[in-house]
């Protein structure tokens, strides 16, 4: 009964913020107006299976000239964001920064270009830190982020239906060619999880897709433990014109 009166004085004492600028909102995990608009949120034709921005417009499925060459083996990828400008900040924030708040936002805007995607039996399977990032960083976004989606579409989740198997150094400068061979056998299914993932489909979550390597690498794992499809979800999408 004291409920209503307690969250009251709470946002009176803590009302909400702008997550990107810390300007008043009206609620809290949110963006005011003006950042809101400069934020990068993904809009027109996109390719289909990697989220890459395409010319023109369409309301049938369409792929990329990468995806058409050589398509990846998960069916479908949303994401509600472009990695760039306030997105990019935002990512970082929430990587390296110990912003957990900007997960549940993203968590959210994801749920929303994934609802299509899911069915009742889906279960979100983030992409796994190896142990020596995960206790430095002491949180796994991905894993911050699966749990907020599967809220938000009242699905199942699994932290550790797989693992990381050997620790790799950053990936960031790797050409596509060396980031594939860097994680060809890294990241494998958990033995103890397989029973979840088998018959089901696997919405595969992370923050950042730049060369799909990583997805590439666990949808593999996933569907070598018997998933019968993989789609894939990320909070922004490294894109060539971005």
């Amino acid at each position: 009964m004291f409920a209503p009166a307690l969250q009251t004085l709470l946002r009176l004492v803590y009302p909400p913020r702008c997550l990107m600028c810390g300007g008043l909102v009206e609620q809290d995990f949110g963006l005011c107006g003006t950042c809101w608009g400069s934020t990068p949120f993904t809009a027109g034709l996109s390719c289909t299976t990697c989220c890459a921005p395409l010319p023109g417009e369409s309301d049938e499925l369409e792929f990329c000239d990468a995806c058409l060459q050589r398509p990846p083996p998960w069916t479908r990828a949303v994401t509600p964001l472009l990695y760039r400008d306030n997105a990019r900040v935002l990512v970082l924030r929430m990587k390296h920064g110990d912003r957990q708040d900007i997960a549940a936002a993203g968590a959210v805007w994801m749920a929303h270009r994934a609802r299509g995607v899911v069915g009742p039996r889906t279960i979100a399977v983030p992409i796994p830190l190896h142990l020596r990032r995960h206790l430095k960083r002491r949180y796994n976004q991905a894993a911050l982020l699966a749990r907020g989606i599967a809220r938000e579409l009242d699905i199942d989740w699994c932290p550790d239906a797989l693992r990381r198997v050997r620790h790799t150094p950053s990936l960031d400068g790797l050409s596509r060619e060396e980031r594939f061979l860097t994680l060809g056998d890294v990241l494998v299914a958990n033995p103890a999880r397989t029973r979840l993932l088998e018959g089901r489909q696997v919405l595969l979550v992370d923050d950042v897709m730049t060369s799909g390597a990583t997805l590439w690498a666990a949808t593999e794992a996933c569907l070598d433990a018997g998933a019968t499809e993989v789609c894939v979800a990320v909070l922004a999408r490294v894109a060539k014109d971005a």
